[in-house]
């Protein structure tokens, strides 16, 4: 059959193959593997199914149809509404909820996507509002704290750096995650998005300096400086982030 490549994706090479998505496995492929399959066993649909394996050793996963805004920079802004990043933080407290006290979560509170972001995720438009529908690339999901995924969601779906115009409204908006989602607990969120932001572009860094070509990709293409710039921004801004009285 055909392979039709599908754009976005810097690390691992994702092709369209009738209506199958084939890519190398993960690093774990066992684990990820044991995930989808518990949320397909919950009947969740916010996450493709696992098909099996292919005569190239690629994995087959279930396409799910919808947009994928995977030009950072140049996402719709209807992604960045109340409604959708609300919707975004239902659906990520729901597969925590699904995962809470299960074997996969080992001794952590869940298993973590590690990767949430506008172009992991499958949007479906009703009516001119872009809402999301599933998350996709779970290669690296692992046991961890719900805020880490809370955290990367307000980084990444906020657009949290040097494009805010302003820090208030951000503020805002992260505080529409942290509700939505029902984080109790938010002395740490704003320091977990930093950690985060310092963690990323560290690691392109380090890994391209190491050789590895897709980290190398990543480096030249001017991720690591635009994370690196949204670490500072976000230090900098820090204190009107943590705000509580911030409009949304």
């Amino acid at each position: 059959m055909t392979e039709h490549p599908l754009a976005g994706g810097f690390v691992a090479d994702v092709v369209l193959v009738g209506d199958t998505v084939r890519k190398s496995p993960p690093r774990d492929p066992v684990f990820v593997r044991r995930l989808l399959r518990h949320f397909e066993q919950h009947h969740w649909s916010g996450a493709p199914r696992f098909l099996g394996v292919d005569e190239q050793g690629r994995e087959m996963l279930s396409f799910i149809d919808g947009e994928v805004p995977w030009r950072q920079g140049h996402e719709p802004l209807s992604i960045r509404s109340e409604q959708s990043l609300a919707a975004v933080a239902r659906q990520v407290r729901r597969f925590h909820d699904l995962t809470a006290g299960t074997e996969l979560a080992g001794g952590q509170e869940v298993v973590c996507h590690n990767d949430l972001s506008p172009k992991n995720t499958v949007y479906r438009d009703t009516g001119g509002q872009l809402l999301p529908t599933a998350f996709i690339d779970w290669d690296i999901a692992a046991p961890g704290a719900r805020i880490h995924d809370v955290a990367h969601v307000c980084w990444q779906y906020v657009g949290l750096g040097p494009s805010v115009e302003d820090a208030a409204k951000a503020a805002g908006l992260v505080r529409v995650i942290a509700d939505a989602y029902g984080l109790e607990d938010r002395s740490a969120l704003i320091d977990t998005i930093m950690w985060w932001q310092d963690r990323c572009w560290r690691g392109i860094e380090a890994a391209a300096e190491a050789g590895e070509p897709a980290m190398v990709r990543l480096r030249d293409s001017g991720v690591a400086d635009t994370v690196h710039a949204a670490h500072n921004w976000t230090r900098d801004h820090r204190d009107v982030l943590c705000r509580k009285d911030t409009p949304t």
